[in-house]
């Protein structure tokens, strides 16, 4: 096997790198698409500039794909989701640089994957491991503080600690389609007051006369993304940061991914004021943005959460997703589900310190998520409270 960098994902063949992700995703998975990291790139979205730098790590065998990790030379900690600014603070208490560190993720997107791709007719556990060393090897190479591989499965997250990793998890909030027929079904499984608590939501989102558009394939324009992106600007300039995503990322995808887009757009006399936008895999819808030029009480909850429950319902996806953070979710029958991130730490002190700290975080984090199940919002599911699903 030889390893080398990747600059950029158009360096590689769309069909062998999608021939990896299939074999590592069978459900499917856009974000992991050579279209929607390609587009991230050509947008310039994800580049040094940004502090992105493409840096996919690719194995071959005389010319022939084995694996690679989509990887990036991080020169900041935003837009992954997975906290490490105390650990950076920390090196530089001592005097040693964190940034830049190795960043193996989709950028932006809080969306549990495969970060360790293999080729269908490759050995998956070698490959698996030598990707594994090579992080290793380009942190010491490179003299590089960190690897951090964040949002991977579990079955990776074990291989990585295997050899010797740092294991991290966290908790996501996802709704699980139990073959519901309608709306109406999903609601009779929830007690009375929460039951009733969700319908006035949803009758209060839409009282202004407001009407709910789902658009996606063919009948997405470049009308919609302008106005969609408006309600993107905005949410980034309420929350005091700049939006990662820039007009022309939009359009990209959307040449190229219109059929794994659903964009729900809001519209009050003839004009559109807010919109969400969510992916479409093969098993999952994928809350992503949510954006709006006009505040009305709950609307967010019916364009993000309940529009993508009649999506997934009436489409027989087995789940939604809704992102990072958020426990208002659950209370709307958003589960949560475990997370996976690996670590690798150079210095030996910061190391040490580190897992001592993950260990903690751990525990709280698994006792948090029985909590939880023990008041599900859920009436099947209020007396049986076993354990972290």
């Amino acid at each position: 096997m030889r390893a080398y960098i990747a600059q950029k994902i158009a360096d590689l063949g769309i069909a062998e790198w999608n021939d990896c992700v299939s074999s590592a995703c069978p459900a499917g998975d856009p974000f992991l698409s050579y279209n929607f990291l390609n587009a991230l790139e050509v947008s310039g979205c994800v580049s040094e500039r940004t502090g992105w730098q493409p840096f996919h790590i690719i194995l071959e065998d005389r010319g022939k794909l084995l694996g690679a990790m989509p990887t990036y030379l991080k020169y900041h900690s935003r837009g992954e989701f997975v906290f490490d600014y105390g650990w950076a603070d920390a090196l530089h208490s001592i005097g040693k640089r964190y940034y830049p560190k190795l960043q193996t993720a989709v950028p932006f997107t809080p969306v549990t994957g495969q970060r360790l791709l293999v080729h269908p007719q490759a050995d998956r556990a070698s490959v698996e491991r030598e990707l594994l060393r090579q992080c290793q090897l380009l942190c010491e190479k490179m003299h590089l503080s960190s690897a951090h591989i964040t949002f991977m499965t579990q079955p990776e997250w074990e291989r990585a600690g295997q050899t010797k990793w740092l294991q991290r998890i966290d908790q996501q909030y996802r709704w699980l389609n139990k073959d519901y027929g309608s709306f109406d079904d999903f609601l009779a499984e929830l007690p009375s007051k929460k039951r009733k608590n969700l319908k006035r939501e949803r009758k209060d989102a839409l009282k202004e006369s407001i009407e709910i558009e789902w658009v996606t394939g063919n009948s997405l324009t470049e009308q919609h993304w302008d106005v969609f992106y408006e309600f993107y600007l905005d949410t980034g300039s309420r929350k005091y940061g700049s939006p990662y995503l820039n007009r022309h990322f939009f359009s990209l995808v959307s040449q190229t991914m219109r059929n794994q887009i659903l964009l729900v757009l809001c519209r009050r006399n003839g004009r559109y004021i807010a919109g969400a936008l969510h992916f479409i895999g093969q098993e999952a819808l994928y809350g992503r943005y949510w954006g709006c030029i006009e505040d009305h009480k709950f609307l967010h909850f019916e364009a993000c959460y309940y529009q993508a429950i009649d999506f997934a319902i009436r489409h027989r996806l087995s789940r939604v997703e809704a992102g990072a953070q958020g426990g208002h979710k659950f209370i709307r029958g958003y589960l949560p589900h475990l997370t996976y991130s690996a670590h690798w730490i150079t210095d030996p002190r910061l190391r040490r310190a580190i897992g001592v700290f993950l260990n903690g975080e751990s525990a709280y984090i698994k006792r948090e998520t029985s909590a939880l199940r023990a008041r599900s919002p859920y009436k099947s599911e209020l007396n049986q409270a076993k354990g972290i699903f």
